[in-house]
C-alpha cells in the first residue's frame, strides 16, 4: 500500500473509529491501539502533507488564534427563547399556539442543556465554520476550538449543499469536577458552573487547552439550509443521528399538553441523575409547517418556550472554617455547615476555594448561607443571609502561616491561592504520596490517607520511593497493623511496579499533568528516559500538550529533588515504560460493559483493562447493546438505566469472583 493509500485508509478508519467510541460508546479498538494508529497517521500526513485533508482527525488541534475572535453574521437569528414556570403558563402557552394555528398540534419536549450554544456551518458536507450564539444576530468564529470536539463531526454523509448545525457545547460534570480539582490544586481560580467552563474553554486562543478539557455537543436544531427536506423536530433529530451527530435521547413526542406537563414533571428529579447540566425543558410545536405559520417576535419563536425549574438552594450554617493544606502547598478554606440534605446526599463541609471568594461573598464563620450542588455534586455557597446576622458572626483570614509546619504561606503573583513556602512540609508531602497510592495513579490497594498518615508518624516513609522499602516486619510495629495486613500492603505495593508509564506520571504530581495528559505523554515518549530528555518544542508537537503543560514539565524536571525520586523508583524496580498489553484471555468475548460507581477492591480504570484483556468492550454509558453492568458503591443514573432496560447488573464482590474464574 503506497503512503496515500495508506493515510486515507487510517483517516477512513480513525474516524469510524472515534464515531463508535464518542456516539455510540461501543469501543472496537484498545485506547492504545487508537493512540499508535494515530501516531502512524501523524507521521505519515508530515512527510506527505499533500495527502492532509480537513477531515482528517489530525486536523482537530488547529494553530493558535491570533487577535479577537472574528464577528460573524448568522444567516439566521438564533433567537432565545421565552420561559415558563409553572403548568399553568405552560397551558397558558399552549393556547395561544391552538389559537394561532386553529388545530391542536404535537409537540416534542427535550432537555435543556445548560452550555453554550453554537451554530455549525457544513458545505458539501464539509465543517467549515462554527460560531457562537453571541447576541443571537452576531457571533465569534471559535472554528478552531469547535473541532477539538469529537463528538462533532468534521465531516457529514448524504448533506444538502449548505447546512447550518445547531446544538449545544457542555462540559459533563466529570470532566468539571476533575478541571477544577487540578485548578484548586494549582492555585488557579475554579469555574463557577460547567456552563462558564464550557463557555471559557470555546474562547481559548491555543485549542489544544480546549481539547484538553473534554467538551461535548448535542445537535439539535438547523439554521440556514439549502436542500435539506426536513418536515418536523422528530425527523430532525432522527437526521441529525444519520449524520452522525450526538442528539440528546431524552426527548418526548407529545400529543396533548397533558403529556408535555407529565414529561416534565417527569423530569423534576430525574434530571439529577444526569451526567451533564440542565435549566430546564424546551417544549417545541413539532411540524415545520406549524412553526412557520406561528413564526416569531422580534426576540423568540412563537412555537416554542423554556420550561425552567425552580433552584435546589438550601439554608444552613457556616460552622467554622478550617484549612487543608494540598499535595502543592495550596492553603484551602473549608466551610464547616451544619449538615444539611441537598439534591439526594447529606452535605456539611463545603469549599471556600481561597480568600477572594470568601471576601467577594463576605462570608462568616457563624453566617446563614444558601447553599446548592454545581454541576449536580458539588457543595457550593451561593450567597451569605446578612439579614441574619446576629453580631456574633467572625470574619475569617487565611493564616499567614502554614497551620501544619509553620511556615510562611505566600500568595503568587497572578495567582488566587496562598501558599506554604515549605517544600518538605509534612503535609504536602503526605498528600504526594496519598495522591501517588491513588486508584488513578499507583493504585496501591490498602494504602489510604490514614495508613499514609502513620506510616509517616511512625518515620517509615518520607516519600514515594520509601513506600518500595517497607518491609512486614517494620508494617508490624504500627498500631493495628497486624501480620497479614502487613504482608497484604507490602505485596500491593510491588504489584502497582508494573502500572506502567501513565500511572508513574500522573503519581508524580507535576503541575498541570492530569490523568489524561500523563497518558497522551507516556504514549508518546514510550520510556521514562525519553521522558527525562524531550525537549520543550518536541512536547509542543503532541496534541493536546500546551506550552503551560510543556513550561511545567520542563519546570519539573530542573528539580534535583524531582529528579531524585524518578531515580529511586528506577532503582526500585518500577515499570516506566508503554508495552502493548497482550490479550490475556477471550472469556469476555462479546461482552459490552459498562463500570459505574466507586469500585473498593480496584479503580475502574483497572477494571476497565482488565475486561477489554480478557475480550470485553468497556463503555461509558448504558444503551441497549450493553450486556453487563458492574455497580460499585454510590451507582447512579447508569444503574437506575440498566434495570430499566433489564439488562444484568452485578456488584463488586460478584465481578471479582468473576475475574477469578477467568483462566481456570
Amino acid at each position: 500500500m503506497n503512503p496515500k493509500e495508506r493515510i486515507e485508509q487510517l483517516q477512513q478508519d480513525l474516524t469510524h473509529y472515534g464515531e463508535l467510541y464518542y456516539l455510540e460508546d461501543a469501543p472496537v479498538i484498545s485506547d492504545y491501539e487508537y493512540d499508535k494508529l494515530y501516531r502512524e497517521l501523524v507521521d505519515l500526513e508530515t512527510a506527505h502533507p499533500e495527502y492532509i485533508v480537513p477531515t482528517s482527525p489530525t486536523q482537530r488541534v488547529g494553530s493558535k488564534i491570533e487577535g479577537p475572535f472574528e464577528k460573524v453574521v448568522h444567516g439566521r437569528p438564533m433567537l432565545s427563547l421565552s420561559n415558563v414556570f409553572n403548568a399553568d403558563e405552560v397551558r397558558t402557552f399552549h393556547n395561544r399556539v391552538v389559537k394561532d394555528l386553529d388545530h391542536t398540534p404535537t409537540y416534542v419536549v427535550e432537555l435543556k442543556i445548560d452550555g453554550l450554544a453554537v451554530n455549525l456551518h457544513y458545505e458539501n458536507g464539509i465543517l467549515t465554520r462554527a460560531v457562537t450564539r453571541g447576541d443571537g444576530r452576531v457571533g465569534e468564529d471559535v472554528t478552531s476550538n469547535v473541532k477539538t470536539i469529537k463528538s462533532i463531526p468534521l465531516m457529514i454523509k448524504n448533506a444538502p449543499e449548505f447546512i447550518e448545525i445547531r446544538g449545544e457545547a457542555y462540559m459533563p460534570h466529570s470532566e468539571f469536577q476533575r478541571i477544577n480539582e487540578e485548578r484548586e490544586e494549582e492555585g488557579l481560580p475554579t469555574f463557577v458552573n460547567p456552563r462558564n467552563a464550557a463557555a471559557g474553554s470555546l474562547r481559548q486562543q491555543d485549542p489544544a487547552i480546549t481539547a484538553s478539557r473534554n467538551l461535548a455537543f448535542f445537535a439539535y436544531a438547523i439554521g440556514s439550509e439549502e436542500g435539506a427536506n426536513i418536515h418536523s423536530q422528530e425527523e430532525l433529530l432522527a437526521q441529525l443521528k444519520e449524520y452522525r451527530f450526538s442528539v440528546n435521547p431524552n426527548y418526548t413526542v407529545c400529543k396533548t399538553i397533558d403529556e408535555v406537563i407529565e414529561t416534565i414533571d417527569l423530569w423534576n428529579e430525574k434530571r439529577h441523575t444526569l451526567p451533564y447540566d440542565t435549566d430546564g425543558m424546551v417544549i417545541k410545536v413539532n411540524a415545520f409547517s406549524d412553526q412557520e405559520i406561528l413564526g416569531s417576535t422580534v426576540k423568540d419563536p412563537k412555537w416554542a418556550t423554556a420550561y425552567k425549574y425552580p433552584p435546589e438552594e438550601v439554608e444552613t450554617i457556616i460552622k467554622d472554617i478550617t484549612i487543608n493544606v494540598g499535595r502543592t502547598g495550596v492553603l484551602t478554606p473549608t466551610g464547616e455547615l451544619e449538615p444539611v440534605f441537598v439534591s439526594g446526599t447529606n452535605v456539611s463541609r463545603v469549599t471556600l476555594h481561597n480568600q477572594d471568594f470568601i471576601m467577594e461573598k463576605d462570608i462568616r464563620i457563624g453566617d446563614h448561607v444558601l447553599i446548592h450542588k454545581a454541576a449536580e455534586i458539588i457543595p457550593e455557597v451561593i450567597r451569605v443571609l446578612p439579614e441574619k446576622r446576629t453580631g456574633s458572626e467572625v470574619a475569617f483570614t487565611i493564616p499567614a502561616t502554614c497551620p501544619i509546619c509553620h511556615s510562611p504561606a505566600v500568595r503568587r503573583e497572578g495567582e488566587a491561592a496562598i501558599r506554604c513556602t515549605n517544600d518538605h512540609c509534612p503535609a504536602i508531602e503526605k498528600e504526594q504520596i496519598i495522591h501517588f497510592a491513588s486508584r488513578d495513579a499507583m493504585n496501591i490497594d490498602g494504602l489510604g490517607p490514614s495508613i499514609v498518615e502513620n506510616l509517616i508518624n511512625n518515620h517509615l516513609i518520607t516519600n514515594v520511593v520509601d513506600l518500595y522499602h517497607l518491609t512486614v516486619d517494620q508494617l508490624v510495629t504500627m498500631d493495628r497493623m497486624g501480620k497479614k495486613s502487613a504482608e497484604n500492603l507490602v505485596k500491593a505495593i510491588a504489584d502497582s511496579k508494573s502500572r506502567g508509564l501513565d500511572r508513574v506520571l500522573f503519581g508524580l504530581g507535576i503541575r498541570l499533568i492530569g490523568s489524561k495528559a500523563a497518558s497522551t505523554i507516556a504514549s508518546e515518549v514510550g520510556s521514562m528516559e525519553r521522558f527525562l530528555t524531550i525537549t520543550k518544542e518536541e512536547l509542543l508537537s503532541v496534541e493536546e500538550i500546551g506550552p503551560t503543560m510543556a513550561d511545567s514539565i520542563v519546570a519539573y524536571r530542573e528539580i534535583e529533588s524531582n529528579r531524585a525520586i524518578i531515580e529511586g523508583l528506577t532503582q526500585a524496580g518500577l515499570v516506566m515504560t508503554v508495552e502493548i498489553q497482550e490479550a490475556a484471555g477471550n472469556e469476555m468475548e462479546g461482552e459490552v460493559v459498562v463500570l459505574t460507581g466507586k469500585l473498593e477492591v480496584m479503580g475502574r480504570s483497572e477494571a476497565g483493562k482488565l475486561l477489554e484483556a480478557h475480550g470485553a468492550k468497556v463503555t461509558g454509558s448504558v444503551s441497549k447493546k450493553t450486556t453487563l453492568v458492574v455497580a460499585g458503591k454510590d451507582s447512579g443514573s447508569k444503574l437506575t438505566k440498566a434495570n430499566e432496560l433489564g439488562i444484568r447488573v452485578i456488584n463488586e464482590e460478584e465481578f471479582i469472583a468473576l475475574t477469578e474464574s477467568w483462566g481456570k
